[in-house]
């Protein structure tokens, strides 16, 4: 009966690809239709495709098997993505779209130069096509293979060579569709894509509930699991990892380009205000689908623990879910691979054209010279990402007990640390020295090493928030000195009462779930 599951895949792929190349031509695309699809959207499409970027393999796998080890904790990085949704919906947003930008890099150069503008498209550039690309293809093929290896057995008999014609398959699939559609083919698939991720997501957490004997189950059986507050001296996730958590969102949420995009472009500040506030809610939803089942299974099997954390989303796949209902979960993952790759070819697309090509080699490039750097550069960094997403796979083939999830998070906030930095200068303080804003920058990989150093048991959300202060500090100290904060009056901008009373309520409900589950 694993013909039906093929078939359901396959009927995936092919929706998937008739959406992504329907509509006008595309080949006569102007630069804005490409990239910022005419900056049309409104905030069912913002909210559904900003969410499906964020959800990839990894936390089907790595969050579920850390909630696993570490129980509801885990649950910390998903819930306090409200306070970075928040943010970027009443003072980033507004500051973007006021100045028309492209590119969040244009933000930054109004305010902080050029040089530091380009430093910090730079490090976008090579963060988004290595470590950004090759983690979502990694997750997304190791999650198939792991989960599915009876299907794909006929491409090898080897399991590495099987998870990398995976990794292949969808990266070239999805930059295709990228590649012809730019971000209007991006959007209209996420929307799909998200559907599946979320009721493959209902299903597995429901099975999981079941085979552990209802809710209440998980208080009797696992009641060490099912607090969002760990020690001080937990070794992963304390509970002043969320001062840490909270500078590192301002990254992700308020400065990441493929995040923002969608954002950027809004139909209007109202519409890109209510599609992140929904996102918002919606991560809520997304930390009971992914983080309860693994709690579910740690009781399901306590007197027969997994040796593999990463493991605790197959094993619920494998063991409990009939043939058909398989193929939907397997879908799942390849919309989870896909939302975020297609996502991040497109905003590779747009830094590499906007901020590099246009800005340094050909100012006077026209729209269709725009559009062709964009496309030249998602085929380049195909490559680079399918590199990545091979040493990645090699280091967790060497590495299959850890929770691999904070390794990679880990090696991210190496350059995050410094973006948050650049653009909390850019955002809140009223003309700061722009030398020092990039002494700021650069000095925070070195506190990283240093702080590693001295303190190599320190947790990697507390290291990240010591080194963004330590690092802003160098420019932030002598311009609240000299200038000053920007006045709250014009930092917080609600497109209207009603959205501002949402964000609010928003921001009660994250502290209500911190309190229930302390």
């Amino acid at each position: 009966m694993i013909w039906i599951d093929g078939l359901i895949v396959l009927i995936y792929f092919f929706i998937i690809l008739m959406v992504a190349l329907s509509g006008r031509a595309h080949m006569a695309m102007s630069s804005e239709a490409y990239f910022l699809s005419n900056r049309n959207l409104t905030w069912p499409s913002i909210a559904l495709s900003t969410i499906a970027t964020n959800i990839q393999g990894y936390q089907f796998l790595g969050m579920m098997g850390s909630a696993y080890l570490f129980g509801l904790a885990q649950a910390n990085l998903e819930v306090n993505a409200i306070t970075g949704l928040w943010m970027a919906a009443f003072i980033f947003v507004p500051l973007y779209l006021k100045d028309k930008i492209i590119t969040i890099t244009q933000f930054i150069a109004k305010r902080l130069g050029e040089r530091v503008a380009l430093f910090y498209s730079v490090a976008n550039l090579l963060i988004f096509s290595t470590i950004g690309l090759g983690a979502a293809l990694f997750w997304g093929a190791y999650a198939a293979e792991l989960v599915f290896s009876d299907y794909l057995l006929w491409l090898s008999p080897n399991r590495l060579n099987r998870v990398m014609i995976v990794l292949v398959s969808l990266g070239i699939f999805s930059a295709i569709y990228t590649w012809y559609g730019g971000l209007s083919a991006v959007v209209r698939t996420d929307v799909i894509q998200f559907s599946l991720l979320f009721l493959g997501g209902i299903v597995v957490l429901f099975v999981s509930i079941h085979q552990l004997g209802g809710w209440s189950e998980l208080y009797r059986k696992t009641p060490e699991l099912m607090h969002l507050h760990l020690p001080v001296d937990h070794p992963t996730l304390p509970w002043p990892m969320v001062f840490g958590l909270f500078l590192l969102n301002i990254n992700y949420w308020c400065a990441n380009q493929s995040v923002m995009q969608r954002s950027l472009a809004a139909r209007s500040l109202k519409h890109a205000q209510a599609g992140l506030l929904v996102g918002g809610l919606m991560k809520v939803f997304m930390a009971v689908i992914i983080i309860v089942p693994g709690i579910a299974l740690a009781g399901i099997l306590a007197d027969q623990p997994l040796a593999e954390p990463d493991q605790s989303f197959p094993y619920l796949v494998s063991n409990y879910l009939p043939v058909g209902i398989r193929g939907l979960i397997l879908c799942a993952l390849f919309a989870s691979l896909m939302s975020t790759v297609d996502s991040t070819f497109n905003s590779l697309a747009t830094l590499w054209s906007i901020d590099i090509y246009q800005k340094y080699i050909n100012p006077n490039a026209s729209d269709r010279q725009l559009v062709q750097a964009g496309r030249r550069t998602i085929g380049v960094t195909l490559l680079t990402g399918i590199t990545m997403g091979g040493v990645l796979l090699y280091v967790k083939f060497n590495n299959p007990e850890d929770a691999f999830t904070h390794t990679l998070n880990e090696l991210r906030y190496y350059v995050n640390c410094g973006i948050v930095v650049i653009i909390c200068t850019a955002a809140f303080l009223v003309k700061p020295k722009h030398r020092l804003t990039l002494a700021a920058f650069l000095a925070t990989v070195p506190l990283q090493l240093l702080f590693k150093a001295q303190f190599p048991e320190m947790n990697y959300f507390v290291r990240a928030m010591w080194v963004i202060l330590l690092g802003g500090s160098i420019v932030w100290i002598p311009a609240i000195v000299n200038r000053g904060w920007r006045k709250w009056s014009d930092l917080f901008v609600p497109a209207n009462t009603k959205t501002q009373q949402y964000g609010y309520c928003l921001l009660a409900l994250m502290v209500i779930i911190h309190i229930i589950f302390s």
